[in-house]
């Protein structure tokens, strides 16, 4: 029974070496006799026991690794502390097997180095302006040195760049220097558009106030104009209708009544207003000034016949 039993035990040892089975997410890497045979990808295989070894695992998904804090200098002579991530991953078990001891910490060191030699071109302010360009200089120059490791670095991102206090402490003042000045820009500016747009409200006051004088003075030419027409009109009727008056019967002894009534009537305000009397030499003889009046409106009508006619 106990030589049965070993011999169960030696067939299930014996079938444990001879298959082996490739998770999805990694390959592995077979030494027969203590040199390489081959990478076994995901799946099934068949082993000779006692010959064939599992020397290698490689997970072929992508890794993340990362990369502790370090003391940098940038380009302006300023000490940072930075830290960051790359992101790799296995494309050749065999290269990555025997082409160096350990590709994780070789990518986490030259990570390191390379972020140090790129930092020390660029100043402070474009260490936090130029990330992305960092990162990808960075990525760049471990991918060409991983080449031969037979793995593929996917990308760099640095997590944290830290200044010293000393630096900290300045930087927050240039940042309340620039605030103020912004804000006294922007009082600036605003003073400027106030005192612009007042200075446009005045022009434009200006020039309404002259666009309604200039209108004023038009519609009081106008309305003059309106008037001087209306007036002359007005006469020219009235004369038409004196010389129409004059041309009938009777029309020459209306218009001497009406002269002598309006003599009579304005000597009576000149007498009344005047402070000195004043009295006409002929005044005595106001038949004979009305006779001579009735002579001068037999002329003025004779004149009019003639000129309608």
């Amino acid at each position: 029974m106990f030589i049965f039993t070993i011999f169960v035990l030696f067939v299930f040892f014996i079938l444990y070496k001879l298959l082996l089975i490739v998770p999805m997410r990694e390959v592995n890497v077979i030494e027969r006799l203590g040199k390489f045979r081959v990478v076994l990808q995901p799946g099934f295989h068949f082993l000779i026991p006692f010959f064939d070894r599992v020397a290698y695992k490689h997970e072929i998904r992508e890794q993340v690794l990362d990369v502790p804090p370090q003391s940098c200098i940038s380009k302006d002579n300023t000490q940072l502390e930075v830290d960051g991530l790359v992101y790799l991953k296995v494309m050749d078990g065999k290269l990555a097997s025997y082409g160096i001891e350990d590709y994780r910490l070789a990518a986490v060191n030259l990570a390191q180095t390379t972020m140090r030699s790129e930092i020390g071109k660029l100043s402070l302010s474009q260490t936090f302006s130029e990330r992305d360009s960092l990162n990808e200089s960075i990525v760049r120059e471990i991918d060409k040195a991983s080449d031969p490791w037979g793995i593929k670095v996917l990308r760099y991102e640095i997590k944290n760049i830290t200044p010293s206090r000393k630096v900290i402490h300045t930087l927050e003042k240039q940042m309340e220097a620039e605030r103020s000045k912004r804000a006294e820009i922007t009082l600036a500016n605003a003073e400027k558009a106030a005192m612009i747009n007042l200075s446009q409200g005045e022009r434009q006051e200006a020039i309404n106030l002259s666009e309604g004088e200039k209108q004023r003075r038009i519609n009081e030419a106008k309305g003059t104009a309106a008037e001087i027409t209306i007036i002359a009109k007005a006469k020219t009727e009235g004369m038409e209708l004196v010389s129409t008056a004059l041309a009938q019967e009777g029309g020459n002894e209306a218009m001497n009544m009406q002269l002598k009534e309006q003599f009579i009537s304005q000597i009576g305000k000149i007498l009344d207003e005047a402070d000195v009397s004043i009295v006409p030499a002929e005044l005595a003889k106001l038949e004979g000034f009305f006779e001579g009046m009735e002579q001068v409106t037999h002329a003025v009508s004779a004149n009019s016949v003639k000129g309608a006619r």
